[in-house]
């Protein structure tokens, strides 16, 4: 028979509408429309971030320091490279008549922008704003309330407010931001009194090349060239280097979700298969009787599976493609894609491949069992279940390599695409071996006296049961409903314990130390209630750490150890006679107060463990471009959830005090006290400090982690769709098997309360064995999701978990009696002729 014969006759069989292939369809479409929009989502951003890379960082090459600027020496390295831009930014207050507002000051110079536009609402390109007017992004503009032509004060100077900016190029490059931007001349925080020894501010200084340069290359140049310099350096390839970590991380979980929407998906499509070629066993069977060859019947059936999957593939891609748009809207403003259609061949292509290997896995062994097995053994395969075909395993096991070798060769993350690769195919080993004991154990069981209970004990072993398929989708299924549940309570619990309901107030920088009574003075008067702490705060970054003598310089590093985390660019010092609150002690002795020896550091514990450090190692710091080594005399644990000031190193007072620094401090009122006069107060007094309100920041905290929440939710929601779509193949593939056996039951004199009395049973002890084990596999899962991938705190809410693991059990029983009823209207002598 001829591929063209074999068409015809397939075409024909095949009902328009894919009558009895609908779950092949379903499960493809769920996990190839996961995998084209992850996919096509995904590459549409790191375009975007590869293409506009010099634009959202402002140059080819950016130089970031704390508390100072660049040298003459080093200012004239980078112009070497090409055209240079310098400038600074800090937090700062602005203020309008009674009105105050914590921003973020942007100050730049007459080459800004190096590249892009930046752009005023009233359509100007503008640059830097003259040495009296400043340019307000909307969100300043509105908390100062204030509009173009108006006169604010930022420190001791007033600006004319010249625009409202409409475009800013390098925004996604600048970070998190603790106030709306107001950007101003140059030299307008030295005049206005911000800038002074000790401030808190931090220089930015861009290069753009005037001719083509490895980025890398250049910035590994200068860290050898100004090794002591603390350079924190960003390239045009890497200019969001925050929100690169998020659609990693993003990416990666994603794709997971797909991959395991396609695992659940095989386990469909070979369960609906099999339905699908057990329910035309008699057409296979008259094939064969009229001359037709095993190879007919391989070729017939398999070219109507290669017409569904494509079928299933490309309208799940499409929809995919369709749902892209949306998703690019609802990110706009927080990650940098485009609005419109986005299609990316590749992620296309990429995703229809895994849904036909994934079809082409599963649907290969019971297309064998039907293409080699007798015509009489088709007609009888009710009661006579089609034998295994050896050459299926071959034929799985080489997909099963091609899906491995595809993910890994695909992946940006292979190892994490690998482990999750072999967990899945672990769950599917112990899922199967449940099944094999489960038969057995009820093999083995006494039969009860019950004729109900007897019959429903032996559904569980006897020839063609389909407790081995009931197991794998109940199994995915429920393990679905408890990822989903510890993912989304585990990431509720975050936000509960990582942004409190209650913190300071304020936080109060740069407070000079000779106006500390001032500031005590101010908040006694707001509120006689109130309690603060306060704090020396500067910056330095590590220069080397190890043992005495044997020092490793951090600009050696070839790569940052993992969870060394504070030895890449400049961190937060301080000092301290006492142990810092909210610290406990866990290794060393503290040096106490009035202490005058040798220069000591006190250290987080976790940083120590990944740097490899102990007590009694050696730590250099440079600070303003000076070094001061310390001893390390203990290590600490550190309540990083607390709301207050918390530092990986904390020096004795001696190491540091010498060093032009300010202070910092956090400040509590009194519940009910309004917070509006202490912020008037402080703005008015002290023009140099900057307050940030506590509330916007941690209202900013919560809505972003709850934006995960519910990309998560909604992402791990595609899982559980298809685990449900696999389970009602399941129990509508264990349903047809039965037809024959509740015939017989009811001829034999079985009313319809005992047949579904059997269904229940049977259901009740699998689903209640795979709750236990789904439990297991889903809070695993789960666990791995949020403590491995997103880096959270394990804090699931094991109540939830367990009320949804009860629902996902009530749905299961739900369907089969659902699925039991048309047992019911089945008529015996029709299905008996039918057999």
């Amino acid at each position: 028979m001829t591929w063209a014969i074999a068409w015809r006759i397939a075409r024909r069989d095949l009902n328009a509408r894919f009558r009895g292939l609908r779950l092949l369809l379903v499960c493809l479409f769920l996990g190839t429309g996961a995998l084209a929009a992850i996919g096509s989502l995904t590459a549409a951003i790191e375009r975007e971030i590869e293409t506009n890379g010099r634009t959202y960082l402002g140059g080819d090459l950016q130089i970031e320091l704390w508390q100072r600027d660049l040298t003459d020496v080093e200012r004239a390295a980078l112009a070497q490279l090409g055209d240079v831009s310098a400038g600074t930014r800090m937090q700062a207050m602005a203020r309008f008549g009674e009105q105050a507002a914590p921003i973020e000051l942007k100050a730049v110079d007459k080459a800004y922008p190096l590249y892009g536009d930046l752009t005023l609402e009233d359509g100007r390109t503008v640059g830097a704003p003259g040495s009296d007017e400043a340019w307000l992004s909307q969100g300043a503009a509105d908390r100062l309330g204030v509009a173009p032509g108006d006169t604010i004060d930022i420190g001791t100077e007033k600006l004319s407010i010249g625009g409202i900016i409409a475009d800013e190029p390098d925004r996604l490059g600048e970070g998190f931001q603790l106030g709306p931007t107001i950007i101003v001349a140059e030299d307008l925080p030295t005049r206005a009194g911000l800038i002074a020894p000790g401030s808190m501010y931090q220089s930015k200084t861009r290069v753009r090349f005037t001719q083509s340069r490895d980025t890398e290359a250049v910035g590994e140049e200068l860290k050898q060239q100004f090794p002591d310099a603390g350079f924190d350096i960003d390239t045009a390839d890497r200019a969001a280097p925050g929100t690169d970590r998020f659609v990693d991380r993003m990416s990666e979980f994603l794709t997971l979700v797909g991959l395991a929407a396609l695992v659940i998906a095989g386990i469909g499509i070979g369960g609906g298969v099999t339905s699908y070629l057990d329910a035309r066993r008699q057409g296979i069977a008259t094939l064969k009787i009229l001359g037709a060859t095993s190879n007919d019947i391989a070729h017939i059936y398999a070219l109507q599976i290669v017409a569904a999957t494509l079928a299933g593939s490309l309208a799940g891609i499409a929809a995919g493609i369709a749902i892209v748009p949306l998703l690019a809207t609802a990110l706009q403003g927080l990650l940098p894609v485009s609005s419109g259609v986005i299609i990316d061949p590749g992620a296309i292509v990429l995703a229809l491949a895994y849904g036909m290997l994934v079809a082409l896995v599963f649907a290969a062994p019971p297309l064998l069992r039907a293409r080699n097995f007798p015509a009489m053994a088709l007609m009888r395969a009710r009661v006579a279940p089609l034998a295994r075909d050896p050459r299926a395993l071959a034929l799985v096991g080489g997909g099963l390599a091609a899906i491995v070798a595809l993910a890994l060769l695909t992946s940006d993350n292979p190892m994490l695409s690998g482990s999750f690769l072999a967990g899945a195919a672990a769950i599917l080993g112990l899922l199967a071996l449940l099944g094999l004991g489960i038969r057995r154990l009820a093999a083995a069981l006494p039969r009860p006296r019950n004729p109900v209970a007897r019959n429903a004990l032996a559904n569980l072993h006897r020839p063609g049961s389909s407790t081995g398929a009931l197991v794998t989708a109940l199994g995915f299924g429920l393990s679905a409903f408890v990822l989903l549940a510890a993912v989304q309570s585990a990431i509720d619990g975050n936000i509960a314990k990582r942004v409190p309901d209650r913190a300071p107030d304020y936080f109060v920088l740069d407070i000079p130390r000779d106006q500390v009574d001032e500031f005590e003075t101010l908040v006694r008067n707001a509120d006689p209630g109130a309690s603060w702490r306060m704090v020396p705060a500067l910056r330095g970054s590590v220069l080397a750490f190890g043992s005495e003598g044997a020092m490793t310089r951090t600009a050696d590093l070839d790569e940052i150890p993992d969870g060394a985390w504070a030895l890449r660019g400049e961190r937060g010092l301080t000092y301290a006679d006492r142990l810092p609150e909210g610290n406990e002690l866990t290794e060393g002795t503290w040096w106490g107060p009035m202490y005058a020896g040798e220069p000591l550091v006190s250290v987080d514990e976790d940083f120590a463990d990944a740097a490899g450090l102990k007590v009694g190692d050696m730590l250099t710091f440079g600070v303003l471009g000076v070094e001061r080594t310390a001893r390390i005399a203990n290590l600490r644990r550190i309540d990083w959830e607390s709301m207050g000031f918390n530092y990986v190193f904390v020096l004795s007072p001696n190491a540091l005090q010498d060093a032009p620094h300010n202070l910092a401090a956090t400040v509590e009122l009194s519940r009910g006290t309004p917070t509006g006069p202490l912020l008037q107060s402080l703005v008015a007094a002290l023009p140099s400090t900057s307050v940030i309100e506590v509330g916007g920041v941690l209202e900013q905290a919560r809505t972003i982690l709850e934006q995960v929440g519910f990309a998560t939710l909604a992402a791990a929601s595609v899982a559980v769709i298809a685990g449900l779509a696999v389970l009602l193949g399941a129990i509508a593939a264990a349903r047809a098997a039965r037809t024959y056996d509740t015939v017989i039951l009811r001829v034999l004199g079985a009313d319809r309360r005992q047949i579904i009395a059997m269904q229940l049973i049977e259901y009740v002890a699998l689903a209640a064995t795979l709750a236990v084990v789904a439990l297991g596999i889903g809070s695993l899962a789960a666990w791995l999701v949020i403590t491995q991938l997103f880096e959270f705190d394990w804090l699931p809410d094991w109540g939830q978990v367990l009320a949804v693991l009860g629902l996902g059990v009530f749905v299961v029983l739900a369907f089969a009696l659902g699925a039991s009823l048309p047992l019911l209207r089945a008529k015996p002598a029709q299905a008996l002729r039918d057999l």
